[in-house]
C-alpha cells in the first residue's frame, strides 16, 4: 500500500535517463484482466523503451494479482528501477516519460483518500477503524462495563442512597463517563499510531456529543464528520460512509482554501495566483501551499542550472545566467519542487474559481 514514505523516495529518485510512469484503472466493473492488458499495450505504444516495456509487461503477466481498481507503475531499467502500486482507488490511465517519477496523481490521492480514522461509539465502547487510499488497514475495539438501566418502580428512591430509578441513573450517569473517558483514550492512542489526519465519528447523536467533548483539543481540528450509525454495521458500510463523507469534507474544505488564496492574492499579501507568479514564488522558496487544478498542465521552460521555471523565457535565465529547457508539464515539476522543499501540496476538484484564475496559485510563507 502506497504511504507517505513511499511519495517521498519516489520524490527524491531522479535518472540522467527516462523514467517511465504508468497510470492503469482496473475498476472490476471495466472489464477483465484481458481487456487491462489491452489497454495498457495501447497506453505503452508509444513508448520508446524496450527494456522498460518489457520490464512493465512482465509485472503485470507475473506478478500483479488483479485485485484492487488500479495500479501505478514506475520504471527505469537502465538504474534497475521498478516500483509498482496495486491501490483500491480508481485512478486515471496515463502514461509520461521523464527524468523523474510523474507522482502528481498520487499527491492527489493522499490528499483526499489518505489517513482516515473512524470511531463508531456508543455507551460502553467503541469500534475504531484506520482507512487510508480507500482501503481498511487496521480495526481495533474497546468496550467498557456494561450500562444497566433499572426499570422505574418497585425500589427506594430515597437521596442519597444507591439503589432505586434516581440512584441508578446516576450510577448509569458515571458509568457511561468513565467508559466513554477511557474509550476516547484508547482511541486517541489508535488515532496517532496510525497516523490519522482526519477523523469521522458515527453513532447516536448524544454518543457523538459525547465522545467528541472528550477529545483533547489536539485532536478537535482533525474531525472532519459525524454520521449515525449502528455499532453493528459492516466493515463495507463503515468504509463507504466514511469515504462519502471524507471525499465531502475534503471539497469543502478545498473551496476555502481557493477562496484564501484569491483573496490574499488581489490584496497583494500571502497569496499568489497565476502560472508564472507562482513558478516565480515557488524559486524563491515562498510557497507553503500550492494549488492547482486537476488534470492541468502545462509546458513550460526550466534552467539547466538553478532550476527556475517560466512559461515565457527571454533567452537566458534571468537569475543565474543558465541556459533553458522545454519541458512538457511544468505543473509536474512545480509540485514536487514545492514537496521536496517541505511545503503542502492542494489537487483542487472541479473548482471554477480556481479555474478562471489562471488553475494554479499558492498560499505563501511570507
Amino acid at each position: 500500500m502506497l504511504s507517505e514514505r513511499d511519495l517521498r523516495e519516489l520524490l527524491e529518485f531522479s535518472s540522467s535517463d527516462p523514467v517511465v510512469s504508468v497510470y492503469l484503472d482496473t475498476d472490476p466493473a471495466g472489464g477483465n484482466a484481458d481487456a487491462y492488458r489491452l489497454r495498457l499495450r495501447s497506453l505503452l505504444k508509444e513508448v520508446d523503451l524496450p527494456q522498460d516495456v518489457q520490464a512493465i509487461e512482465r509485472y503485470f503477466d507475473r506478478e500483479h494479482t488483479w485485485t484492487g481498481r488500479s495500479v501505478v507503475v514506475f520504471s527505469c531499467a537502465s538504474k534497475n528501477y521498478f516500483k509498482a502500486y496495486p491501490l483500491a482507488i480508481s485512478v486515471q490511465d496515463r502514461v509520461r516519460v521523464d527524468n523523474r517519477p510523474t507522482v502528481k496523481p498520487l499527491v492527489d490521492l493522499l490528499d483526499v483518500y489518505g489517513g482516515y480514522g473512524v470511531a463508531l461509539v456508543d455507551k460502553q465502547g467503541a469500534r475504531l477503524f484506520s482507512i487510508h487510499l480507500g482501503e481498511l488497514c487496521e480495526q481495533e475495539g474497546v468496550l467498557g462495563e456494561a450500562v444497566k438501566h433499572t426499570k422505574h418502580g418497585g425500589a427506594s428512591a430515597v437521596p442519597g442512597r444507591r439503589g432505586g430509578v434516581a440512584g441508578q441513573t446516576h450510577y448509569d450517569d458515571e458509568l457511561v463517563e468513565r467508559n466513554m473517558k477511557e474509550t476516547v483514550d484508547f482511541a486517541v492512542r489508535f488515532f496517532e499510531e496510525n497516523h490519522i489526519r482526519r477523523i469521522l465519528i458515527g453513532g447516536t447523536e448524544d454518543n457523538v456529543a459525547k465522545f467528541r467533548g472528550l477529545l483533547p483539543k489536539s485532536c478537535h481540528s482533525l474531525v472532519v464528520g459525524t454520521f449515525p450509525m449502528s455499532m453493528t454495521a459492516s466493515t463495507t458500510e463503515v468504509l463507504d460512509r466514511a469515504m462519502q463523507i471524507g471525499v465531502a469534507a475534503e471539497q469543502r474544505r478545498e473551496a476555502k482554501l481557493v477562496e484564501n488564496v484569491i483573496t490574499t492574492a488581489a490584496k497583494g499579501n500571502g497569496g499568489v495566483i497565476g502560472l508564472d507568479d507562482t513558478l516565480k514564488a515557488i524559486h524563491d522558496g515562498r510557497v507553503q501551499v500550492l494549488l492547482t487544478s486537476s488534470g492541468y498542465r502545462a509546458a513550460g521552460y526550466r534552467c539547466g542550472t538553478c532550476g527556475f521555471m517560466t512559461s515565457q523565457p527571454s533567452g537566458t535565465c534571468q537569475f543565474c545566467g543558465g541556459t533553458f529547457i522545454e519541458i512538457t508539464d511544468a505543473i509536474e515539476f512545480a509540485v514536487q519542487g514545492v514537496m521536496q522543499s517541505g511545503g503542502e501540496v492542494e489537487v483542487i476538484h472541479q473548482n471554477e474559481s480556481l479555474d478562471s484564475a489562471g488553475k494554479i496559485g499558492a498560499i505563501l510563507r511570507y
